[in-house]
């Protein structure tokens, strides 16, 4: 493939019902925010918040009644052997925004930002195997990304310490690593639906760069 480019698609649209018993409306979009000010509390990685270089918005709020894909062209491989082939998932981080009133789940990657799809889904299947992946809430949104991995060439995962499956935000309840295999890397979150409404939340997606090069993909998700 050539050198990275990257292209939005498919933003959605309001028509289909998606999770369980949770009808999706399209909210607006917004335009791009500057980093979040308030301190994320971290599933995985150091305790603070890593500077911020630049960041844009490539999925304005909205619900996703149907796959988004953002596409990223990636050059292969991305850094010689040893080195993965591919952009090597390194931190996962959860930190709530009540200020901004949202919750933020950030994917960081060495190696430059694969591309990625995101929906709304019934439920979480395990890749490969089907099986459904534990989460909690009543609304289920899958993240995959493509090409990207967390292992290295032993096939022992790249993160440090242990994910919170259970995270009790006011709608984003937990996350679970859905597959990694074949270049493909899933995420499944579960976001819980208030009482008495049959509406997922908007959810906004941004692709933010640090200052040494590693490169985010955040996913928002509103808490009201």
């Amino acid at each position: 493939m050539l050198a990275t480019g990257c292209t939005s698609a498919d933003r959605g649209d309001p028509a289909t019902p998606q999770p369980t018993a949770a009808t999706p409306p399209v909210g607006p979009s917004t335009p791009a925010t500057g980093p979040a000010t308030t301190p994320a509390a971290p599933t995985r990685g150091p305790t603070s918040d890593p500077p911020v270089a630049d960041e844009r918005v490539t999925y304005g709020w909205a619900v996703p009644s149907r796959e988004v894909r953002i596409s990223h062209q990636v050059r292969l491989p991305v850094a010689p052997p040893p080195a993965p082939p591919l952009p090597l998932l390194v931190e996962v981080r959860v930190g709530d925004h009540p200020a901004e009133n949202y919750t933020r789940i950030t994917f960081a990657f060495r190696g430059g930002p694969p591309s990625y799809t995101l929906a709304y889904v019934p439920r979480v299947l395990a890749d490969g195997t089907g099986d459904p992946v534990p989460l909690p809430g009543n609304a289920f949104l899958l993240i995959r990304f493509d090409p990207a991995q967390a292992h290295d060439e032993r096939g022992r995962s790249s993160l440090t310490g242990s994910p919170e499956p259970r995270l009790g935000y006011p709608t984003l309840r937990g996350y679970a690593l859905a597959g990694d295999f074949e270049g493909h890397l899933s995420h499944g979150l579960g976001i819980q639906v208030a009482a008495g409404s049959d509406q997922a939340p908007p959810i906004r997606a941004l692709e933010l760069t640090r200052p040494d090069g590693t490169r985010v993909v955040a996913v928002d998700v509103r808490r009201s």
